[in-house]
């Protein structure tokens, strides 16, 4: 069996994994038009999340791992903002905007907590010295 890394664990790392593959999904049907424009901004914001999580997870301080997950939020909040823009100019049906929105939730709400978790920790480290 190949090592597992510790952020290949984190279940918010597993549904930020899905959300790419879904975005990628999702902007297929984007005009060909967006390519170089929404499409890439699209695909970066979303790759970015994952990317900085996982670099987040292998921070050995608590204040450097809070930070990436800081800059892993507001990526979701930028790919949240491009799928409500893509949405708005119907470039995306409701439904495929609803289902979007509901996974990017899921992260946001998983991503707040790993967050505080770290900044609780640091916070334990302080007060303990």
């Amino acid at each position: 069996m190949k090592r597992q890394y510790g952020y290949e664990k984190l279940e918010v790392w597993q549904d930020s994994r899905q959300l790419v593959k879904d975005v990628y999904l999702l902007t297929k049907k984007i005009p060909e038009s967006e390519r170089y424009g929404l499409i890439s901004q699209i695909q970066r914001s979303a790759v970015s999340v994952s990317s900085n999580i996982a670099e987040g997870s292998s921070r050995v301080s608590c204040k450097d791992q809070a930070h990436f997950y800081q800059t892993a939020y507001a990526s979701l909040m930028e790919l949240l903002c491009q799928m409500t823009l893509c949405f708005d100019i119907t470039y995306i049906s409701e439904n495929g905007y609803n289902t979007i929105r509901d996974k990017i939730d899921k992260v946001a709400y998983r991503l707040n907590a790993l967050r505080k978790a770290a900044l609780q920790n640091e916070q334990n480290k302080t007060t303990r010295k």
